[in-house]
């Protein structure tokens, strides 16, 4: 199942990519380790664009998954891949905080999350819609389950 939501036709929230060891920069590609030091690199955000198109309301507009929060994602695509992933339930965990002396603790309950009950969905989601905005029509991942179960899916 995909969506799309005409409001991010606009400038994208993402810049580039930058080495998270030698800070070196590069165009938003097909690509995830540096070439000058091999460390990993990360999304770098246009935060300013950000906090200029978000909102409580406009998050609470979005669709009943992930992809509401598609502003602080790295995709750029409007066909973005949506089956549901994301919107798993906040548990209030009361004796959990009394024991470690917090006044409020809730836990993430990913095991219902969609399509395959695993909290790689939501990873899963994100790079899937950014390969086949990048072109690729074909992915593989190396996996002891999980990963390789959600991919599938």
């Amino acid at each position: 199942m995909t969506a799309t939501l005409t409001r991010y036709s606009c400038e994208r929230t993402f810049s580039h990519l930058q080495c998270k060891e030698c800070g070196a920069t590069y165009e938003p590609k097909a690509m995830h380790v540096c070439t000058r030091c091999f460390g990993p690199l990360e999304v770098a955000y246009n935060y300013d664009t950000i906090a200029s198109r978000v909102s409580r309301a406009s998050i609470e507009a979005g669709p009943h998954s992930i992809w509401r929060y598609r502003d602080f994602l790295p995709v750029e695509t409007e066909d973005y891949i949506d089956v549901g992933t994301g919107m798993t339930p906040l548990l209030k965990a009361s004796r959990l905080a009394r024991r470690l002396g917090i006044k409020r603790l809730f836990i993430k309950n990913d095991a219902v999350n969609m399509p395959t009950l695993s909290f790689k969905d939501r990873v899963v989601s994100v790079a899937l819609s950014r390969a086949r905005e990048l072109g690729f029509s074909t992915v593989a991942c190396a996996s002891t389950g999980n990963l390789a179960n959600s991919t599938a899916a």
